[in-house]
């Protein structure tokens, strides 16, 4: 047997089989987008420091007044208490209270400062996660449905045109004197129409998508049109609706701190950040510790919600996956 006809034995070299299906088959890893996301996500290590102190903001807000009851009016017949220094209210109540509860003073009907701030950025926070989760829940099924169907369109179109030209404020605190200040009630004015500039923004976003290639094979092929929005152009919007959720739920807390400070927010009896504001407002140079505490957690749990929801938003960009 000459050289050229000894069987080659050489590892670079495997033999394969007429096997189909196995020749079709593709080695590589299994491809999760989730996982990715949440790769591309932690990659920033600011974004771990926003999560930890937020999950903080969390569990004071929603545990600290379990434990700590906050009442607004527990002093109120006693002048003597009000708008104390964090030092004075220390040695007025001494030990008789419990130790952080006049750590930073007492507020304009004698009430304590710190345990109202807790109760007050939960009730700010319920609010926002609310009113978030309505608005986008109906944006997104309502502008899905007014970007792929025409007859749709025209209808939306005319009823986006008329209440798009009445200004948001007002138009909440028209609802709010008419249904009154509470906290369903509130809810009620921030969603009636929060949700219609969500749908036509997702509106655009859906035309540009509903004529690709994909689509329309998906449409000649007969496929139901819930099943075509559902897989071929919802998920394609993800960092879209994503970015719109930052925006979202940190806006919504600036709408009640604001409204509450002009007086026309939620009803006195309910605590929130707005109106510990509102009250200490006339007097911010004269009793700082009244003012300040309450504008610095309302700032903070603002700019956290916003840059966890940007680079959340990043993150889920397909794009940033390469």
């Amino acid at each position: 047997m000459t050289e050229q006809n000894k069987p080659m034995n050489d590892d670079r070299f495997v033999l394969i089989g007429n096997d189909a299906i196995a020749s079709e088959k593709i080695i590589a890893p299994r491809y999760s987008y989730w996982k990715s996301v949440a790769r591309v996500f932690f990659r920033k290590k600011i974004n771990v420091f926003l999560i930890i102190a937020f999950v903080l903001i969390l569990l004071a807000s929603f545990v600290v007044p379990i434990f700590c009851p906050y009442d607004m009016m527990e002093n109120v017949t006693d002048a003597t208490t009000f708008n104390l220094s964090p030092k004075e209210a220390m040695a007025k109540f001494g030990k008789n209270a419990p130790p952080l509860k006049w750590i930073l003073g007492s507020g304009v009907q004698g009430n304590s400062i710190f345990y109202g701030i807790f109760s007050s950025a939960r009730t700010s926070l319920l609010l926002a996660m609310a009113c978030a989760a309505i608005n986008m829940l109906i944006g997104i099924i309502v502008g899905a449905i007014w970007g792929y169907s025409k007859k749709f369109d025209a209808v939306m179109l005319v009823i986006y045109n008329i209440v798009a030209n009445v200004p948001y404020l007002l138009l909440i605190s028209v609802l709010v004197y008419i249904i009154g200040s509470g906290f369903g009630s509130f809810i009620f004015a921030l969603t009636v129409t929060g949700w219609l500039g969500i749908s036509y923004f997702l509106r655009t976003q859906v035309m540009i998508i509903r004529d690709r290639e994909y689509s329309l094979a998906s449409r000649c092929l007969g496929t139901p049109i819930n099943r075509v929005i559902s897989k071929n152009i919802l998920p394609y919007l993800t960092s879209v609706i994503v970015t719109l959720l930052a925006t979202e739920l940190p806006g919504y807390i600036s709408y009640e701190v604001y409204l509450s400070f002009i007086g026309i927010g939620l009803s006195a009896n309910i605590p929130s950040l707005g109106r510990m504001i509102s009250q200490a407002q006339s007097a911010f140079r004269t009793f700082p510790w009244e003012f300040w505490p309450p504008v610095i957690v309302a700032s903070l749990v603002t700019i956290i919600l916003y840059l966890l929801g940007q680079n959340l938003a990043d993150a889920t960009d397909p794009r940033t996956h390469m």
